[in-house]
C-alpha cells in the first residue's frame, strides 16, 4: 500500500509539475508529450479508486465489527444506526462506480471554436476499407490510436508545406519572367499590325496552389490578345456537334478607324482604301497572312508566332544572364523550360481571347478529341476558376488545408484513369457548399471523405456536373456571360454513360483510389 502511495505522489509531480522545455520543441514531441501526460493521469485516477476502494473495504470491516458488538449486547438502536451508516455507504460506492470516466474527454469537448459537432468530427476518422465500393466512417479510437494519427498528419502537414512552399516560389520566378517578356512584346509589337500580348494570367493547378508533384509541375499561363488597329475578333460558335465541350472560332473583320470628319483623303483606314493601294497592302505584310487560315485566326500558327517572339526576347531579359531556357515542342501553345543550376521550371504560355468584359475565354488548350482542328479554341474556365480558389482563400486567409486535399488526392490518382480536373471539380463543388472554416487541419480526413462519397456518388448516378457552365449558385463576384450561366451543365462523366466496360473500369480505379489514400494517410506521406 505504501508503493501505490509513493507512485501516486511522483505521478502528481510530473502531471501538476511538468519539466519546462525550450521553444524549439516539435509538434511530434509536443504530441507524444500530451499522450504521455493522459496515460499518466488515467493511471493516477486508478490509483485513486484503488485507494478509495481500500478505504471502503477497511471502513466496511471495521463497520461490520461494531455491528456484531451491537448484536452481542442487544443494543437494537446502536443496530439501527450501523446498518444505516452501511446503507449510506454502499450508495457512495455505487454512485461513484457508475461515473464515466471523463479525463480528457468532456475537457476536450469544449476545445473546438466550431461547438459540439465539430468537436465529434474532431475525434472522428474516415478510414476507408473499401467494400464493394463504399467508404466507410472508423469509431473512435482511444488516446494513443489518436494522438498517433495526430503525429501522422503532421508529417504529412509538413510535407505539403514545403510542396506549397516550392509552388510558391515558382510561382514568383514565373510571374516576374512572364512581366518582362510581356514590357518585351507590347514595345515591339506596339506600332505593327499584329495581334497585342496583354499581361499573362496565371491558371492552373500550380497557380491555384495544388499541383500534384514537384517532378510534374508546369506553370500555366494565359496571354489574351488584343486585336491589332482596325481589326476586331468575333466569336463565332462551333455548332458542328463533332468536338466536345463549347468550341468556337475566331474571325478577324477589318473595321472602319477613319476619323469623322475626314481632312484629308490620303489618310483612309483599312477598310476604306484606294483601289490603288490594294496592290500595295497585298505585298505587305499582313497578320492574317502569317496568323491566319482564310479569315480565321489558327492556332498552330500563333504558336509559331510566340516562340519566334520568345526566342528573340530572351536575350534581353535579365533572367537570361543566370537562367538558361530551352524551347520544348508543342502544337498548341509556347511551352519553355528555364533552368538554373539545379534548379528548374516549365512554363506553358497558351494564348487567347476574351469573351466581352467577363472572366471566360477561348484558348489555345486541346480539346478531349484526339484531333482538334487548328481554327477551333476551344472555351476555358481556367480563370474562372482560379479567381474562385482566391475568393475562397480570401474567406480565411490563413487556411490552406483545402488545398492540401485536392494534393493529396491528385498524387493518389498516378496511374489511375480519373483525371485530376475530376477530382479538382468534385473539391470545388464542396467548398461551395461547405463554410471553408470547416476545411481546416482537423477536418482533413473528414473533408477526403467527402470527396471519395461524392465521387462514387457520381460514379453510381454516371454523371458529374461542370462547376463553371451551368451553376446557378456559382459567386457572383466572378465574371460570366448569359449563355455560359444559363448553358446546360456538360456531364464530365458522359462516356461512362455510353460505355459499360468503361464504367465497370472506373469502379474498380474508385476502389483503387481508396485503398491508396488508407495507405498514404496511414504513412503520413
Amino acid at each position: 500500500m505504501a508503493a501505490k502511495l509513493i507512485l501516486l505522489v511522483l505521478l502528481q509531480t510530473l502531471i501538476q509539475y511538468p519539466q519546462m522545455v525550450g521553444d524549439g520543441l516539435d509538434e511530434v514531441t509536443r504530441l507524444r508529450m500530451e499522450l504521455r501526460e493522459k496515460l499518466l493521469d488515467r493511471e493516477m485516477t486508478r490509483l485513486l479508486q484503488e485507494l478509495e476502494q481500500s478505504s471502503l473495504e477497511r471502513s466496511v470491516r471495521a463497520w461490520g465489527a461494531l455491528l456484531w458488538a451491537a448484536l452481542q449486547q442487544g443494543d437494537f438502536w446502536a443496530l439501527a444506526g450501523v446498518l444505516g451508516l452501511l446503507l449510506w455507504l454502499w450508495f457512495i460506492r455505487s454512485r461513484r462506480s457508475r461515473q464515466p470516466d471523463n479525463n480528457g474527454r468532456e475537457e476536450g469537448a469544449g476545445d473546438d471554436d466550431g461547438g459540439g459537432n465539430e468537436g465529434e468530427e474532431n475525434r472522428d476518422a474516415i478510414v476507408w476499407e473499401v467494400n464493394n465500393g463504399d467508404a466507410i466512417e472508423g469509431e473512435d479510437h482511444d488516446v494513443a490510436n489518436e494522438v498517433e494519427e495526430d503525429i501522422i498528419t503532421h508529417n504529412l502537414r509538413q510535407r505539403l508545406e514545403e510542396h506549397l512552399d516550392h509552388l510558391m516560389e515558382g510561382r514568383v520566378i514565373t510571374t516576374i519572367l512572364m512581366e518582362n517578356f510581356m514590357v518585351f512584346f507590347g514595345h515591339l509589337l506596339s506600332d505593327s499590325s499584329y495581334p497585342v500580348p496583354q499581361r499573362a494570367i496565371g491558371v492552373g493547378s500550380a497557380f491555384e496552389g495544388w499541383s500534384p508533384r514537384e517532378e510534374d509541375v508546369v506553370y500555366r499561363v494565359l496571354v489574351p490578345l488584343n486585336p491589332p488597329p482596325g481589326h476586331t475578333f468575333h466569336l463565332e460558335m462551333d455548332t458542328s456537334g463533332q468536338l466536345p465541350g463549347r468550341n468556337f472560332f475566331i474571325r478577324v473583320e477589318p473595321v472602319c478607324t477613319c476619323p469623322r470628319e475626314q481632312q484629308d483623303d490620303n489618310v483612309l483606314c483599312s477598310l476604306h482604301h484606294h483601289p490603288e493601294d490594294e496592290q500595295r497592302r497585298n505585298e505587305e505584310p499582313n497578320f492574317l497572312n502569317t496568323l491566319g487560315t482564310g479569315s480565321y485566326l489558327d492556332v498552330e500558327k500563333t504558336a509559331r508566332w510566340f516562340y519566334q517572339l520568345v526566342r528573340a526576347a530572351w536575350p534581353a531579359l535579365p533572367q537570361s544572364h543566370s537562367w538558361q531556357i530551352v524551347l520544348l515542342p508543342s502544337s498548341r501553345c509556347c511551352k519553355f523550360k528555364v533552368t538554373r543550376g539545379r534548379k528548374s521550371l516549365t512554363v506553358e504560355l497558351l494564348f487567347g481571347v476574351r469573351e466581352g468584359n467577363s472572366d471566360i475565354y477561348v484558348s489555345s488548350q486541346p480539346t478531349e478529341a484526339l484531333f482538334t482542328p487548328s481554327t477551333v479554341w476551344p472555351e476555358t474556365y481556367a480563370v474562372a476558376e482560379m479567381k474562385f480558389f482566391k475568393l475562397i482563400a480570401r474567406q480565411d486567409p490563413l487556411n490552406n488545408w483545402h488545398l492540401k486535399c485536392l494534393h493529396v488526392l491528385a498524387r493518389a490518382l498516378l496511374g489511375i484513369g480519373f483525371s485530376t480536373y475530376t477530382l479538382k471539380t468534385i473539391v470545388m463543388h464542396l467548398l461551395n457548399t461547405i463554410p471553408v472554416s470547416r476545411w481546416r487541419m482537423r477536418h482533413f480526413r473528414r473533408r477526403l471523405g467527402n470527396t471519395m462519397e461524392y465521387l462514387h456518388g457520381s460514379l453510381e448516378e454516371k454523371r458529374l456536373d461542370h462547376f463553371v457552365v451551368g451553376n446557378r449558385t456559382f459567386p457572383q463576384e466572378i465574371l460570366l456571360p448569359p449563355d455560359v450561366k444559363t448553358a446546360e451543365p456538360p456531364n464530365l462523366f458522359h462516356r461512362l454513360a455510353q460505355d459499360p466496360a468503361a464504367h465497370t473500369q472506373a469502379m474498380n480505379e474508385y476502389c483503387e483510389l481508396g485503398h491508396r489514400l488508407s495507405r498514404m494517410l496511414h504513412d503520413g506521406r
